[in-house]
């Protein structure tokens, strides 16, 4: 609550550079995570910045040299055999949850909101038409994936099929509106209940300390990217309209580089082949002709 309301008692007007400092470091001091602070920051910084635009202000007190940068800490990549290992150690009712947010690349809003009419399993691909959103107060609504681009056809792996098929029969209900992934009581799943209640013992069991379920996405996302997908693939997979993070999924190494000028080597030697007489002669190129007119000069 003290963090909502310590610019309750000013006007825009009143707000300085040391009261900007102070409340900062309050949101600092209170534990408040460094990306979270840093989007706190860039939104007071915005409102000032249309405070300076209207006239009301001469300055804008948000002077904090990379106030507004975040630099979230790296996460952990898992990998296929530690993904496995907390797939058999989690309740079996959310074992093809694991997989799914893992090879599907799902967000858990989207693989809570999915329903069994989204499911086709002879084309082996899930429509994510729908995300969940918790509601403060205990609520929550099902509404359109975070963005345009989240409304996608993902692909489901033919590793996984048959454990979703056997999930579906013994999880789900059969009409086709159905939750495929609820609680044992059959309400929609809460991210809370559920870290606090299942995955934090089943993490426990499977020797992955300080592993979110978002990790499962960023595995997944790493290793569609390592299978040799493009810019524009992994950008449908993960549900994204921008660039900006299927780049972190797509490192340029020395080693990815020499693979690349092999691929291209490969390509220039097909090429060649083409173009080779039978005879094994090279057809003639314009620099032949040329170089034999000079010698014949």
């Amino acid at each position: 609550m003290q963090r909502q309301s310590y610019f309750a008692d000013k006007t825009v007007a009143d707000i300085t550079e040391a009261h900007v400092r102070r409340w900062r470091k309050k949101l600092i001091d209170a534990k408040v995570s460094a990306v979270t602070t840093a989007k706190a920051y860039r939104l007071l910084k915005a409102i000032m910045n249309t405070a300076v635009d209207d006239g009301l202000i001469r300055r804008n007190p948000c002077r904090i040299k990379g106030g507004g940068l975040e630099k979230s800490p790296e996460r952990p990549v898992l990998s296929v055999a530690q993904v496995y290992a907390l797939a058999d150690a989690i309740d079996q009712r959310y074992r093809v949850l694991v997989l799914l947010g893992t090879f599907g690349s799902l967000r858990w809003g989207e693989l809570a909101a999915l329903r069994r009419s989204h499911v086709d399993l002879d084309e082996r691909t899930i429509r994510v038409e729908h995300s969940l959103t918790e509601l403060p107060g205990g609520g929550y609504s099902f509404g359109p994936p975070k963005s345009e681009a989240g409304r996608r056809t993902v692909p489901i792996p033919d590793a996984i099929a048959a454990e979703l098929r056997r999930h579906l029969t013994c999880f789900t209900k059969s009409e086709d509106d159905a939750l495929i992934f609820t609680s044992p009581e059959g309400s929609p799943l809460r991210h809370g209940n559920f870290r606090r209640r299942v995955w934090l013992d089943a993490r426990d069991k499977a020797k992955l300390p300080n592993v979110h379920f978002h990790d499962l996405r960023h595995a997944g996302n790493s290793l569609t990217a390592e299978a040799g997908a493009n810019l524009r693939e992994l950008m449908e997979q993960m549900g994204h309209s921008s660039t900006k993070a299927a780049l972190i999924y797509l490192p340029s190494t020395g080693e990815r580089q020499r693979h690349l000028a092999d691929a291209v080597g490969e390509l220039a030697r097909d090429a060649m082949r083409k173009t080779a007489k039978p005879g094994g002669r090279s057809k003639r190129s314009g620099t032949n002709v040329a170089r034999r007119r000079i010698r014949a000069s």
